[in-house]
């Protein structure tokens, strides 16, 4: 759906001018842009309240831990990638611990839900075949059937395949008649499925009444379901040429998005373009900016990737303004020559004129080196999400295994009463060397990727303070530490958690380690975030 409006709106061409949509919308929309960041503050705050209340409940029952951690994924999951990532894997964790499939199935299906927002369309369908739908309560397996159609519905798109996409729609399609056959004729999942379905066979006007019976459900829909509607149905009117509509939908989801802190979006990204399309260079150039602000805020790779390619389009639009200030400035100069008395004057405004256009200059020659720098970080990025999603997945099927292995043989030495062949497993299970060689793992992922780290890293102090693994280490606690912080976990508690240290001893060790440095302790993290990737 959302590869649909965007192929549309670079196809688009001259539009309706600025004074046929409503301005006070695009005002409200840029009123809320303003206050944006007091929006995140508001959502930061209450996640913050929600991770001291988990953390402060340690002991408490695996329910009320599996509620506050429902919670905080759910604060997560359109607004930070990694963070909603690590909760949706909590929650499954805690699924099993309470030995509840409905709850598994729930729980799978929000990580399936995350996945594929982030683009990582196999993870997903990987994640979501293990559903076991028939121990799904009957909320929960309308959600696995809508998202498992979306999903299907996303792929089509992004892939483009003349034999494939079919497949993926009809079997899409297949999804969508669950929904239809179970779901409320009133609620969210009915009439967008049935709006989503009818836009795919071209039967607009049959998707546009569905979508607008959805608006009308307004006060009832959760902030996301509202922009995606919105979003959906101003894709349909520029369909029907309806340009002003199509505006003004964009902006109200846009709207919808920001003062619900939802960065996993494209309802902005699609208002650029549009706005760039009808010759609104300067709003779709804010509005491209602010879309690339969210996509990095979100970390996912593919909505970067996205916003990336329409943000070199804009920028240039952006410069060739600048260029045509440039070309008028030169008419201005000739003409002074010919207005002898009014020479002074001409040139005031010609110093102050050069001035402004060297600051634009500058803000585009920013914006361009930014746009470098990112696609730079993406690259590694990718790079370390790939090896150590591999490492991640490969490192808990192993364990799995083992500990699929171990179960059964405590079960058999159950049934025959054998305790102390059952006590004797037990203690041949060395957790110590379980740690021990998951350190051995990340540590021979992490110098394939940097393998100069060591030496990098012990530039930055005299001979005699350098660090160096002992026989047999690739990395030692120090190395280690570090290394965590160059892959980008740069918070104490998830530091001490992953290490088994208190968050208090993580402290001691970095500042001992920065006041060994020759360099400032301010710098020090700076420096070894410089640190470079194998190429």
């Amino acid at each position: 759906m959302k590869g649909y409006i965007l192929i549309l709106f670079l196809a688009l061409t001259c539009w309706e001018s600025r004074s046929a949509y409503a301005k006070d919308l695009l005002e409200q929309l840029n009123s809320s842009l303003e206050q944006k960041d007091v929006y995140t503050a508001e959502r930061l705050s209450k996640i913050d309240k929600l991770r001291k209340r988990l953390y402060a409940n340690q002991g408490a029952s695996l329910e009320a831990k599996f509620e506050l951690t429902n919670r905080l994924y759910h604060e997560y999951k359109s607004f930070v990638f990694d963070s909603a990532f690590q909760y949706g894997n909590d929650l499954i964790r805690l699924s099993y611990e309470m030995d509840n499939g409905a709850l598994v199935g729930y729980s799978k299906t929000n990580l399936g839900f995350t996945l594929m927002s982030a683009g990582m369309f196999k993870e997903a369908f990987d994640t979501l075949s293990t559903v076991v739908v028939k121990d799904l309560m009957d909320s929960t397996k309308l959600d696995y059937y809508a998202l498992m159609a979306r999903a299907l519905y996303d792929i089509c798109d992004y892939s483009q395949d003349g034999y494939y996409s079919p497949i993926y729609v009809q079997r899409a399609d297949t999804y969508v008649d669950f929904v239809m056959r179970t779901a409320d004729p009133t609620s969210y999942h009915y009439l967008y499925l049935n709006g989503l379905r009818d836009l795919r066979i071209e039967r607009t006007d049959d998707a546009i009444r569905y979508l607008d019976r959805l608006l009308h459900l307004q006060p009832d829909l959760e902030g996301q379901q509202f922009a995606i509607t919105a979003s959906t149905l101003s894709y349909l009117h520029l369909k029907l040429g309806d340009t002003t509509q199509a505006i003004n939908l964009l902006a109200s989801a846009c709207i919808s998005d920001i003062e619900n802190s939802i960065k996993e979006t494209s309802a902005l990204t699609s208002l650029a373009q549009l706005m760039y399309e009808t010759g609104h260079v300067e709003e779709a150039y804010r509005y491209i900016n602010e879309s690339m602000e969210d996509a990095k805020y979100y970390g996912a790779i593919q909505r970067m990737s996205q916003v990336g390619k329409v943000l070199p389009v804009i920028s240039a639009a952006k410069l060739n303004d600048v260029e045509g200030q440039r070309k008028k400035l030169l008419i201005y100069a000739i003409g002074l020559t010919v207005l002898a008395l009014l020479t002074l004057s001409f040139t005031v405004i010609t110093i102050r004129q050069k001035k402004h256009l060297s600051k634009k200059d500058r803000i585009i020659k920013d914006n361009n080196n930014q746009l470098r720098d990112a696609n730079t970080q993406l690259w590694e990025i990718n790079k370390i999400k790939d090896e150590y999603l591999g490492f991640y997945f490969d490192l808990n099927s192993k364990y799995l295994d083992k500990m699929t292995k171990i179960k059964k043989s405590i079960e058999s030495k159950l049934v025959e009463n054998r305790y102390e062949d059952i006590r004797y497993i037990l203690k041949k299970t060395d957790l110590k060397k379980e740690k021990a060689d998951l350190f051995t793992h990340f540590d021979e992922s992490f110098v394939k990727i940097f393998p100069d780290f060591i030496v990098r890293f012990n530039e930055l102090f005299e001979e005699k303070d350098q660090y160096a693994p002992a026989k047999g280490e690739i990395l030692n606690m120090e190395l280690r530490l570090f290394a965590l912080i160059r892959i980008g976990i740069r918070d104490s508690e998830r530091l001490a958690s992953i290490l088994g240290y208190s968050v208090n001893t993580i402290y001691a060790y970095k500042n001992r380690i920065k006041n060994q440095s020759v360099i400032p302790n301010s710098e020090f993290e700076d420096r070894i975030m410089e640190i470079q990737s194998k190429s």
